[in-house]
């Protein structure tokens, strides 16, 4: 019997007419691989003191549930009883009619290939045994079938075959093309008679032709990922809606299943199942590796990774160019879509997307495709060992949510200063997991000590929670996460090493999340109050050496020399600071706690100039808003943080300003001449094309009713002339606007009509700039900017 070993694509359960059966879509050593599980049954917990009212409940409702004790035990204490249900349906049914009877169920939101995955430590990769067989055999869409399969951890690593997707239309909707790269096969699927190209082309005669085509591509050339830009609610939203109207089944899955397109009417948010394959989507999976840019267009994002990017910018130019090059010329039509497609799988190879994506699924469980997931990654790692320690998780409490206190931020002291370090705690919110002992479990056993003779055995932590010594499990999984992050920046291995870094850090959030089951405001609180703890007490043994701590937050300490110092010299005090304050809480908490301090202060920069900004228009300190400069000679580089150079809703008048100002002051440079030629360019009509604003439509455009923004104001505009013009409304639904302000207020870019305020650009895009360092050098904005008197 083979033992075939794979990954992990798709996973899906479903009733049929002989019970619950799971479908696994795997990624093997010899090619597609189609696992079928029968015999499971979906179950949840009930108190066992309610075992005989679920019975009768069930039997009205004619459900054949099974129920039996178990010796797991709730959070609360209660023994309890397993309830298997002969259907999923039914499993559903049961739990509605027994939540409306407030009977407290557990763990009925488990989904039944979820729970039958995790329960076994599969994450991602897996062995199989079971009855084979070659489906579809010498055929290119050929795939191997697994019945009476057994399932166990592994730790296979795939080999993936990806597919970038993009479609062309016109603004109605109206499909003209589907491009398709990867590395089996480069085509542009195009509707219209064949004529020369140098861009692969395969030419159909109509709309449904065209999807049909598809079809049979997907047949063809069986890829494991399909990755896109918005490929989701634009692309595949857009396929799903054409197919209909043209009473097309889009049958994209493996052995020809049919792909499922949905959108919660409460989010817009949609989603896609394609059985055997996996969707990713270019933006949103950047978002979850913590990518950041200005604007996520593809234009924009190709062009700041790659340095290239598509020839038509502007919505409007490009939609009219497409429909005039469907009409007229449909080889650069082709071109221009396979452009689309080509880049999105440049952006995913520069960044090892794919590889991160897999390297998550590896490490959590959670599916290859799934956005976000730090509550599913928790519960898939945390929820088996639970049971093994004989407790069933708790159901969600919304109601009973208490919010913790967030992360440090000190007051910070403004100034302008030579020889600033910057200390970090090593992944401080783990550390403080590990050192502390910080674990939903723990919370329960650790309480439990409160009246008995064993309370030496508790940690305290805050708000009345305190800590089991050794009933835990999450100290643990962060210390095995720890050390294969290690490992994997030793091997540099970075895809690896920034999954665990997520992982890790999402632990927090997810226990002071109401939207996980494990929350409690006694878990949160005992990591962000240590944090501040560790944190005030930090600050006190660095002045006591002597140096200055100008501002604190989360996990970073920022140190003022008091002097200014080489870059040899400062890295000797904080190589000597970060030593000792180690030491301090390493023995702190082996005096204080019996506890093994995880606890790591780490040097992370010196800069030579560091400027801590005033709140606009007080005294006070900012927070969360610094400059500084860092390096020497060629790799000298100017870091901001929360000012206008690092935020994306600034004009880049703004941010040049602010990048050569800063420069010249924190070189010793006099900066007045620069700052009164800079105004009067700006006066001069020089800088037009720096004076766009971009921002973001957060809601619908007719929900803006009180404070109406002045984006809200341009786009308004905006699709009052769409209309005029006959073009599609572009902002009703959120997006993002680009708009100026001129003297009749905020206008769209694209249909600017009135003349530029440029007052406006000076005092609210230069003045704010200035007003932040100027007076730190004994310079005053007004002075500079005012307009100069003649003589005569």
């Amino acid at each position: 019997m083979n033992i075939y070993k794979g990954f992990l694509l798709t996973r899906q359960a479903r009733d049929t007419r002989l019970g619950p059966q799971i479908e696994l879509w795997l990624s093997t050593q010899y090619g597609p691989t189609q696992v079928l599980i029968e015999g499971q049954r979906p179950v949840f917990f009930v108190p066992q003191q309610a075992v005989q009212t679920v019975r009768d409940l069930a039997k009205v409702a004619g459900i054949a549930a099974e129920l039996k004790p178990v010796t797991l035990k709730s959070f609360e204490g209660q023994s309890l009883a397993a309830v298997y249900c002969p259907t999923i349906a039914s499993a559903r049914q049961l739990n509605d009619i027994l939540l409306s009877n407030d009977i407290l169920v557990l763990e009925a939101d488990i989904k039944l290939a979820d729970r039958f995955l995790m329960e076994r430590f599969i994450q991602g990769s897996l062995a199989v045994v079971g009855h084979s067989e070659v489906v579809n055999a010498n055929t290119p869409n050929s795939f191997i079938r697994i019945t009476q399969a057994k399932c166990k951890a592994d730790d296979y690593s795939p080999t993936l075959h990806t597919v970038s997707l993009d479609i062309e239309c016109s603004e109605k909707g109206e499909l003209y093309s589907i491009g398709l790269d990867s590395e089996r096969d480069s085509r542009v699927i195009m509707i219209g008679e064949p004529q020369p190209t140098d861009t692969p082309t395969q030419w159909v005669i109509d709309e449904k032709a065209l999807l049909l085509a598809l079809n049979d591509w997907f047949r063809a050339f069986d890829p494991d990922v399909v990755v896109g830009w918005s490929v989701i609610d634009f692309d595949f939203k857009l396929l799903h809606k054409r197919a209909e109207i043209n009473k097309v089944t889009l049958s994209l899955g493996r052995n020809e299943q049919r792909t499922y397109f949905r959108t919660l009417p409460s989010s817009q948010q949609s989603f896609i199942t394609i059985p055997g394959r996996v969707v990713l989507d270019g933006i949103d999976t950047l978002k979850t590796a913590t990518y950041n840019f200005r604007s996520w267009s593809l234009e924009s994002v190709s062009q700041e990774l790659l340095g290239e990017g598509k020839a038509i910018h502007n919505v409007h130019d490009r939609m009219s160019e497409i429909n005039s090059m469907f009409r007229s010329d449909k080889p650069s039509l082709a071109r221009y879509n396979l452009q689309d497609c080509v880049l999105v799988n440049r952006i995913f190879e520069h960044t090892h997307l794919l590889q991160f994506a897999i390297e998550r699924t590896k490490l959590t469980g959670v599916e290859l495709d799934r956005v976000g997931g730090s509550v599913a990654a928790f519960t898939n790692l945390y929820l088996p060992r639970l049971h093994r320690s004989h407790y069933a998780a708790p159901s969600l409490h919304p109601e009973n949510w208490i919010a913790s206190p967030g992360g440090y931020v000190m007051d910070s002291i403004p100034g302008l200063y030579d020889s600033v370090l910057v200390l970090d705690f090593k992944s401080l919110y783990p550390s403080i997991i590990r050192s502390f002992l910080i674990d939903p479990m723990g919370l329960i056993e650790g309480l439990k000590l409160e009246l008995g003779k064993e309370s030496h055995q508790a940690v305290a932590g805050f708000r009345g929670g305190q800590f089991h010594r050794t009933q835990h499990f999450l100290p643990n999984l962060i210390e095995d996460l720890w050390k294969a992050r290690d490992v994997a920046k030793t091997n540099n291995e970075k895809a690896f090493s920034q999954a665990i870094k997520i992982i890790m850090n999402s632990f927090y959030g997810v226990l002071g999340s109401s939207g996980c089951r494990f929350f409690d405001t006694r878990l949160a609180s005992s990591i962000t109050m240590r944090g501040h703890e560790i944190m005030k007490t930090t600050r006190r043994l660095i002045e006591e050496q002597g140096y200055q701590v100008i501002y604190g937050d989360t996990d970073s300490t920022f140190v003022s020399l008091n002097g200014k110092f080489t870059p040899e010299d400062a890295d000797k005090i904080g190589n000597q600071l970060v030593s000792s304050i180690n030491l301090w809480w390493s023995t702190y908490l082996k005096d204080e706690y019996n506890l093994n301090s995880i606890l790591e202060l780490e040097y992370e920069t010196h800069y030579h100039k560091f400027l801590m900004p005033t709140i606009r228009g007080s005294e006070t300190g900012s927070k969360k808003r610094y400059a500084g400069l860092i390096g020497e000679g060629e790799n000298e580089r100017l870091i901001f943080k929360g000012l206008e150079s690092a935020r994306t809703d600034w004009t880049a008048l703004a941010q040049e300003f602010q990048q050569h100002l800063y420069r010249m002051v924190f070189h010793n440079q006099d900066p007045s001449e620069y700052v009164r030629s800079f105004v009067e360019s700006t006066a001069r009509g020089e800088f037009d094309h720096q004076l766009v604003y971009q921002k973001r439509l957060r809601r619908k455009l007719h929900e803006y009713q009180k404070n109406i923004p002045p984006q809200v104001r341009a786009a308004r505009m905006a699709d009052e002339i769409n209309q005029q013009l006959g073009r599609p409304l572009q902002y009703q639904n959120r997006g993002r606007i680009e708009y100026v302000i001129t003297i009749n207020g905020p206008e769209p870019k694209e249909y600017q009509r009135s003349p530029i305020d440029y007052q406006h650009y000076i005092d609210k895009q230069l003045r704010p700039v200035a007003e932040a360092i100027l007076p730190f050098i004994g310079q005053n904005f007004d002075d500079l900017s005012a307009p100069q008197m003649g003589l005569f």
